[in-house]
């Protein structure tokens, strides 16, 4: 079985390094990342080929098909009804999950036009969001075929207790953190 290149750095050079610089003596007290979670919405006005094409797209980043997210309510300022589709979503783990961190953290983000790196702000439980406009930063985004640029959201959910600990394991990670975050959450591209 391959193991994972940002996986294998994880296990090789993370490890260690956090047990050291957190002063843990148990390897299973290190912080690692249990799942990254893709999310992606859009209005109640997208028409069903917009929304088999971003289910496509989402599904080309993920390596595996996303389920479709219903509204629950009707909201009638919206145009909303309940049952309708108003996006979709995707919970990645595994090998999956680090070749899909690699690929966000080494290729996408790096390629942003005028990037100065991801802001620091996690949830307070050692999670991070991050907000992308375009989801067409990633090369396995046909531009071509494209009607619609969406954003999505990446979810990344980590077993640290604290902020600090899970800020230091995306570093050791490679994540392009700004040198002073206090700007919006959502990455321009």
């Amino acid at each position: 079985m391959i193991v994972p290149e940002l996986k294998k750095t994880y296990l090789e050079q993370g490890v260690p390094s956090l047990m050291k610089s957190l002063g843990l003596k148990n390897v299973h007290e290190v912080p690692k990342i249990e799942k990254v979670v893709i999310n992606s919405s859009f209005g109640a006005e997208m028409d069903k080929n917009g929304i088999q094409e971003l289910r496509n797209d989402i599904a080309d980043l993920a390596g595996q098909a996303p389920v479709i997210i219903k509204a629950k309510v009707s909201v009638s300022n919206f145009k909303l009804r309940q049952g309708m589709p108003v996006g979709v979503k995707v919970t990645l783990r595994g090998n999956g999950m680090w070749d899909f961190l690699l690929r966000l953290i080494a290729i996408a983000l790096p390629n942003i036009r005028d990037f100065r790196g991801v802001p620091t702000k996690l949830d307070g439980n050692g999670n991070y969001t991050l907000g992308i406009v375009d989801h067409s930063i990633f090369p396995e985004i046909k531009v071509e075929r494209q009607r619609v640029n969406t954003g999505m959201d990446i979810c990344i959910v980590t077993t640290a207790k604290k902020d600090q600990e899970a800020i230091e394991l995306f570093k050791l990670l490679g994540m392009p953190f700004r040198k002073h975050s206090s700007s919006p959450e959502q990455v321009a591209a």
